[in-house]
């Protein structure tokens, strides 16, 4: 397992290379430049102003170089500075990083807690009204656009009825709340879309759930297990749940760089400073070193998430680790 570990590492730095390689060339290729932005608000800068700064962000020099110089900067963990308000990157993404990650954990909290349960439960009476019942929920978590059941709820909960805050972490007079009071006022104000988060995911893990514990409950294992007495709850939750959360594993592994990255729509929807609303402004202002900061995190939460995905699979499928220790 060792040795399979130290493989897997020493890979990840080539893949993070060949990654941020490409999506340098690719945000570089797109159209406009830092430099439009200043061109927009002032519609009397010249040429030679423009060159200026192309020269000061370094735009100037060949894509090539602009990316060795990027790539020796990223080894010192150092993403740059900021074209939009000349702050380093890396501060801007840890100011942003707290709020992103509160949401998105307690999203994914609250999507394991009911779809792994539901999806073992209409597994188990498939067929039934209760399976019928979550399959038309499903469908509609996968059909139904997320900017538009977060604006209706915005609508409803916050326009018709005032329960709920529609933008925003906190509101104006936060500082003058009791501590009790702090933490009531960011509940309200995140409830929203961790749920329209939550909603989302909800649909697609209950329904992988649903699908691969059926699967197993097939398996000739189940029906030993069956045959030999023993009771409905050991044979659910001991002997097929292990081998159903295979591809949940799978899906969890790819979830974890939006812990991170954040939800772009919902950020921007609910005015929410999180790195969601941070890329979306740095794509929208060609923010060139915030993209690729984000770009980058996001990758390599990506390969880590892979990994974290190949190692649970050893924990939760024993014939995955026996071959894991066969392997030269």
């Amino acid at each position: 397992m060792l040795s399979y570990l130290a493989r897997r590492l020493a890979l990840l730095v080539p893949l993070l290379i060949g990654i941020s390689l490409i999506s340098f060339v690719v945000i570089h290729c797109a159209p406009g430049k830092p430099t439009d932005v200043q061109d927009q608000l002032n519609q009397k800068v010249s040429l030679q102003v423009r060159e200026r700064l192309e020269k000061l962000y370094g735009l100037d020099k060949p894509l090539g170089e602009q990316y060795l110089q990027w790539l020796v900067r990223l080894c010192k963990l150092d993403f740059g500075v900021s074209f939009s308000d000349s702050r380093p990157v890396t501060q801007k993404i840890v100011e942003r990083i707290p709020i992103t990650l509160t949401i998105n954990l307690l999203s994914l909290f609250l999507i394991l807690l009911f779809a792994v349960p539901i999806g073992v439960w209409s597994a188990v009476r498939e067929g039934s009204r209760f399976d019928q019942c979550m399959t038309v929920f499903v469908f509609i978590g996968f059909a139904m656009p997320t900017f538009w059941l977060a604006l209706l709820l915005m609508k409803f909960f916050g326009v018709t009825l005032h329960w709920l805050p529609v933008s925003g972490i906190r509101s104006l007079g936060f500082d003058y709340y009791s501590l009790w009071g702090k933490i009531l006022d960011y509940a309200r104000h995140l409830l929203l879309p961790v749920l329209i988060s939550a909603f989302t995911g909800l649909a697609g893990l209950t329904r992988y759930m649903r699908t691969n514990m059926v699967h197993v409950l097939q398996q000739d294992y189940i029906r030993t297990a069956r045959a030999k007495g023993l009771s409905l709850q050991r044979i659910y939750f001991h002997h097929a749940l292990k081998n159903a959360l295979l591809p949940v594993i799978t899906v969890l592994g790819l979830s974890i760089p939006g812990l991170i990255s954040g939800s772009v729509i919902s950020e921007s929807i609910f005015a929410i400073p999180g790195m969601g609303k941070l890329f979306y402004d740095a794509v929208m202002a060609r923010d060139y070193p915030v993209i690729m900061g984000v770009l980058v995190i996001g990758a390599w939460l990506t390969l880590l998430g892979n990994l974290a995905a190949d190692i649970a699979y050893s924990f939760a499928d024993p014939r995955i680790r026996i071959a894991s220790r066969k392997e030269p």
